[in-house]
């Protein structure tokens, strides 16, 4: 099954955003959505991952496989994001070796949830 990249599209980590203008979430989803989707990977918009202080926040997942939730993302991180999803998708178990993950991945990490038995 596909991994699946969950996008928090409400996301405003923790900043006003001005009547009228897209909170960071939105503009995260956009230009994620811009992009082309690797293979393997499923992007989902949500609208809350829980992790409001830490915004934007993207998550990813897939049975039988560790989860992670990632923080501080912005849209100038949309490609980079993509290419850890990629990576992520192609795993059997959701570890992808340090130093195979992008950058913003290995720094900006919140959680590693462990996968639901079967």
């Amino acid at each position: 099954m596909a991994a699946r990249l969950h996008i928090c599209m409400t996301c405003k980590a923790g900043l006003p955003v001005e009547e009228g203008q897209a909170c960071i979430g939105a503009k995260l989803w956009a230009a994620i959505a811009a992009l082309p989707v690797p293979e393997g990977v499923t992007v989902l918009p949500v609208d809350c991952l829980s992790a409001c202080n830490t915004g934007a926040s993207v998550a990813l997942s897939k049975p039988g496989a560790w989860g992670y939730v990632y923080g501080r993302m912005t849209e100038e991180n949309a490609a980079d994001i993509l290419a850890g999803a990629a990576a992520y998708a192609r795993t059997l178990d959701g570890l992808v070796p340090w130093r195979e993950r992008p950058v913003i991945f290995r720094k900006q990490s919140i959680a590693r949830i462990p996968p639901l038995e079967a």
